[in-house]
């Protein structure tokens, strides 16, 4: 024997509307909870189907005191009915008078659009153009490097990096002579930290270039 077939979400409803429709009368949860079960309901999804029915406004319900009452009446889900229909309307009106508009759109940008051999011949110059910019679009992608405001930002990168590596130079020194005229017991010790002893002589000579005067400043870089 087959296992009986458990009702659905919307048969539920209708089973637990007819308990309203049926009685006219006022109920407390607790209460469409006992009486839920006779209808085939049962008692552990009456709050969820009550619910739903509140949601769509097919049942109503109101705090009374510290109780809460649900009930409906069959006026009320023809008054629902009579709502939706009265939108879906309302929608339908809406939506005609914006195809319309849209239609008179489409018309008025037609005109002027017709096909001729004018168009044809305007059409293929614009896509004739639009090649052509691509084309030195592209071009000019391969020259990206050579771009002088590229340049110049490099350039000015290349100077702070050129000052900042002067100006740590010069601290390196600094703190080797102060190390030195403080310590001078730890003269040794410390150039045998460095690995080998520090040079005071210039190693390096850079040349930099200004961009206004165009002078060149020669400039000793000393490195340990």
């Amino acid at each position: 024997m087959s296992k009986k077939r458990g009702l659905s979400l919307e048969e539920k409803r209708e089973k637990m509307l007819q308990i309203f429709y049926d009685s006219q009368d006022f109920f407390l949860l607790k209460e469409l909870e006992k009486m839920g079960p006779k209808k085939g309901v049962i008692s552990q999804s009456v709050k969820d189907v009550i619910q739903s029915l509140v949601d769509d406004d097919l049942v109503l319900k109101d705090k009374i005191g510290s109780s809460i009452y649900f009930w409906s009446l069959p006026s009320t889900a023809g008054n629902q009915l009579r709502n939706v229909s009265r939108k879906l309307e309302s929608d339908l009106n809406a939506s005609k008078k914006r195809y319309a508009e849209l239609v008179e759109q489409c018309n008025d940008l037609k005109k002027g659009r017709e096909e001729s051999d004018e168009r044809e011949e305007a059409l293929s110059e614009l896509k004739a153009v639009e090649l052509k910019h691509k084309e030195l679009k592209d071009e000019l992608a391969q020259y990206a490097d050579n771009d002088p405001a590229a340049f110049d930002a490099m350039k000015k990168a290349t100077e702070v990096a050129y000052s900042a590596a002067n100006r740590w130079t010069d601290n390196i020194f600094t703190l080797r002579q102060w190390c030195a005229n403080n310590f001078p017991q730890a003269k040794e010790q410390l150039e045998n930290l460095s690995g080998s002893s520090i040079s005071y002589a210039a190693t390096d000579v850079a040349r930099v270039k200004t961009d206004d005067r165009r002078k060149q400043t020669e400039c000793d870089v000393y490195m340990f």
